[in-house]
């Protein structure tokens, strides 16, 4: 099996383009989360290889539980997916502890190639 994945994003549409992109190219799916508040227990729980990590979420939002997750665990690998004009929020994220992040509409070849330098 591939590396352990944990796919959080409050939308069930984008958490399947994710997994089925991944999937296809050996990662395991161990895990998903529709807000901040799962992601952190999953990723406790679960310990993933790596998480993506939707910005904007109910509950709890990604920068949140983004800082909670490096909090625990300092050599967490996490990919934060955020939605076109977002670059400030995306630039917190990685001053937070993100090691990179996919733009929404995700592009296969970019999902892959962030999650691969991420792991690498």
């Amino acid at each position: 099996m591939g590396d352990k994945v944990l796919i959080v994003d409050d939308a069930a549409f984008m958490r399947m383009m994710i997994k089925d992109i991944l999937e296809k190219n050996g990662f395991e799916i161990v895990g998903e989360a529709e807000d901040g508040n799962q992601a952190v227990e999953q990723y406790k729980e679960l310990k993933p290889d790596l998480v993506t990590l939707d910005i904007t979420m109910p509950e709890k939002d990604g920068l949140t539980a983004l800082k909670e997750i490096v909090g625990d665990d300092p050599g967490a690998k996490v990919v934060m997916c955020s939605a076109m004009g977002q670059q400030a929020m995306v630039i917190d994220a990685i001053q937070a502890g993100a090691k990179d992040f996919i733009v929404k509409p995700f592009q296969s070849d970019r999902v892959l190639e962030a999650i691969n330098k991420v792991l690498n």
